[in-house]
């Protein structure tokens, strides 16, 4: 599994112009999976992202966690994180998983950020969202899970 983190102030997302997840402080979760991940690489990266140290201290440094800071999470799922453009000017999407098995394993990570009890909100996977954020430093990391 692949995840882009974005700090934010406040981030919301669209389908159709109606919001279907909201958030204040906290984190931007872009959910990629790729066909050889199972359970354990969903729990790893709660786990990670759950404990990060990617939030300000007093001092203004990267010092707290999401937990710490009280700050809620916004998953999408986002299958062009496994996209190839290694090859000619169209991206190849064969290292993504099919779609009933990247379902399951997001609607796993979903089910167990929120068993951590923070604030989870999501897009509706495999439409068309729009993501509207205010990206807070700006932090952004890429985690995979060990197994990559």
């Amino acid at each position: 599994m692949r995840v882009v983190l974005q700090r934010v102030e406040e981030a919301h997302v669209t389908v159709d112009r109606a919001t279907v997840g909201s958030i204040g402080t906290g984190l931007v979760v872009l959910v990629g999976v790729t066909s050889t991940d199972l359970r354990d690489d969903a729990d790893y990266l709660c786990e990670k992202i759950v404990h990060l140290r990617i939030f300000p201290d007093e001092a203004r440094k990267m010092n707290r966690s999401l937990l710490e800071a009280g700050g809620a999470l916004l998953v999408v799922s986002q299958f062009t994180l496994y996209g190839d453009c290694k090859k000619g000017r169209r991206p190849s999407f064969d290292g993504a998983a099919p779609t009933d098995r990247a379902r399951d394993l997001y609607d796993y990570f979903v089910e167990r950020l929120r068993f951590r009890n923070v604030l989870v909100q999501t897009g509706v996977f495999q439409a068309e969202m729009q993501i509207h954020l205010v990206n807070d430093g700006p932090v952004t990391f890429i985690l995979d899970s060990p197994r990559k």
